[in-house]
């Protein structure tokens, strides 16, 4: 046989041009469906398995799509019979493997006096599903911004508020902004599920940590964080931190830092307690935490508040610890020591 022959009568002799336009769209998951002026089905192919028996070939919409989509396929189709313009609609159908859409696409065929519709149908339900789960995204990616973006106005506030320079402020809103960024590396990495307590702290400390081969003091349940809760917690680490760089422990070459969390309980139900112990050499390591300092709103009301938590912050000339409890809606614990 000549295998440079072009695809001859041999190979539609074998399956016919119907048998092969047949397979071609039960591939695609393609149907089609021919009606008369009348809207009589006189023709379909590849319907969905919960329509064909309902197909009853001269009948019309009503029996094969039911009462309620039947009438307004018929009016639609109607329209387009008068006016020639084609035009497309979308069904739910429920079926015993759950809700499946369709688009239908309708057209006018044939000559005048002589005009027919063709109507061609494909499921569509995952592109739409996807295009329910985006818009779900898209909207939850706003509101995320936009308590973001609140947030970011806040610390600019308050940060001005109680800052006497703009080199001050700018070197004390950069590093806030940098502290907020890095909690929020750490969420969009987990595609915003939240981030881990060990994985937060150690962001935090690293551009002020000492020595990086001395471990991070970093102890107890490594508890999973929602977005929400590591983003505030993060602003509650950076603020001692950087004091503990600036005045405090870490600036005095020591590490003597302890960041513990431990399951505790807030008002009858399960908690963490994540605790901050340091001590210090000299009563200006507190400096940063005077009466009314935007650190000492963070640390007291910010973070708190934004988790329904419960802290207990006590500066003493030897040391300064500050603890917070965090409610079971604010964490998983999926990792145990």
């Amino acid at each position: 046989m000549n295998t440079t022959e072009p695809l001859s009568s041999a190979a539609f002799g074998l399956e016919g041009k119907a048998a092969i336009m047949e397979r071609a769209l039960g591939s695609a998951g393609i149907s089609i469906m021919f009606q008369d002026s009348s809207l009589a089905i006189v023709y379909a192919e590849n319907l969905p398995e919960h329509l064909k028996p309902s197909l009853i070939l001269g009948k019309g919409d009503l029996q094969l799509f039911g009462a309620r989509d039947g009438q307004r396929l018929a009016d639609l189709k109607r329209k387009v019979l008068e006016n020639g313009a084609p035009s497309r609609t979308e069904i739910d159908f429920l079926t015993t493997d759950g809700s499946r859409i369709f688009e239908i696409k309708i057209e006018r065929t044939g000559r005048s006096g002589d005009y027919g519709l063709l109507s061609v149908m494909s499921e569509i339900t995952e592109s739409r599903h996807r295009e329910k789960v985006l818009k779900s995204l898209l909207r939850e990616l706003s509101h995320r911004s936009k308590n973001l973006l609140a947030i970011i106005q806040g610390i600019a506030t308050q940060t001005a508020r109680h800052t006497l320079s703009l080199d001050n402020f700018l070197i004390k809103f950069r590093g806030r902004l940098q502290s907020l960024s890095n909690s929020q590396d750490l969420i969009t990495d987990s595609s915003w599920r939240g981030a881990y307590l060990f994985e937060l702290a150690e962001k935090q400390f690293a551009p002020y940590w000492p020595d990086v081969a001395v471990p991070m003091p970093i102890y107890g349940i490594n508890a999973h964080l929602t977005p929400n809760a590591a983003v505030h917690l993060g602003l509650a680490l950076h603020e001692l931190i950087v004091n503990s760089a600036s005045h405090g422990a870490i600036s005095a070459g020591t590490t003597k830092i302890l960041l513990n969390c431990n399951e505790s309980n807030l008002d009858g139900k399960k908690a963490i307690e994540v605790i901050w112990s340091e001590q210090i050499s000299t009563p200006s390591a507190v400096q940063e935490f005077e009466d009314n300092s935007f650190s000492r709103t963070v640390l007291e009301r910010v973070v708190p508040t934004s988790m329904n938590g419960r802290v207990k912050f006590e500066l003493r000339p030897d040391r300064i610890d500050y603890s917070i409890l965090i409610p079971e809606t604010e964490y998983e614990i999926l990792r145990r020591p």
